[in-house]
């Protein structure tokens, strides 16, 4: 039985003013709107979130997880501060927590000389304790703005739509395979 099209969560992780993610953002988006699927862009600058979280979640924290909740697989799009992710990010990760059970994650990073690999290895231990499957290929930009032209383009597109193609592909099977297992049982966390 169909369930329609994977959906897929764009999360942004960068809250900071001017940063470049809209760039790195807007590249993979339009990336993966050649595919089948469902894409649901969550912007951390754009979400609300308390800085405090408590037993009770806020409406904001209750859309949140909704959203979540309602994603087959995701797309980390996050840069690296002082050798980690933001903290943006980490907020929103810990505002929810059943609703990631059981799904794939894949990371597209952008950064300095890193290329945001530091704050992606470091999320890789938080989502597997969130019960979730990484996806192992990655995008990487180094050196971000020096990688795309005044249009928002990668300069070398070839090479990072390539591996954009790879880290889609491993999320949609990722995503299709769990998808069809939580349809069938209830995951155990």
């Amino acid at each position: 039985m169909s369930q329609g099209p994977l959906r897929i969560a764009v999360i942004v992780a960068s809250t900071r003013e001017g940063r470049f993610a809209e760039t790195v953002s807007r590249w993979l988006v339009n990336h993966a709107e050649q595919y089948d699927i469902e894409l649901d862009v969550i912007d951390l600058a754009h979400t609300p979130l308390p800085p405090v979280l408590r037993a009770t979640p806020t409406p904001e924290v209750s859309a949140l997880a909704a959203r979540i909740g309602a994603a087959d697989g995701f797309i980390v799009v996050t840069c690296e501060y002082n050798h980690g992710y933001p903290a943006s990010l980490k907020l929103a990760i810990d505002s929810v927590f059943d609703e990631w059970h059981a799904k794939p994650v894949a990371f597209v990073s952008y950064g300095g000389m890193a290329g945001g690999l530091r704050a992606v290895e470091q999320l890789r231990q938080v989502f597997a304790e969130l019960h979730m499957v990484t996806v192992r290929e990655t995008v990487s930009f180094h050196m971000a703005p020096m990688q795309f032209d005044e249009q928002g383009a990668p300069k070398q597109a070839e090479a990072v739509n390539t591996a954009a193609k790879a880290l889609l592909d491993q999320l949609l099977w990722w995503a299709g395979v769990l998808r069809e297992a939580r349809g069938r049982v209830p995951y155990p966390a």
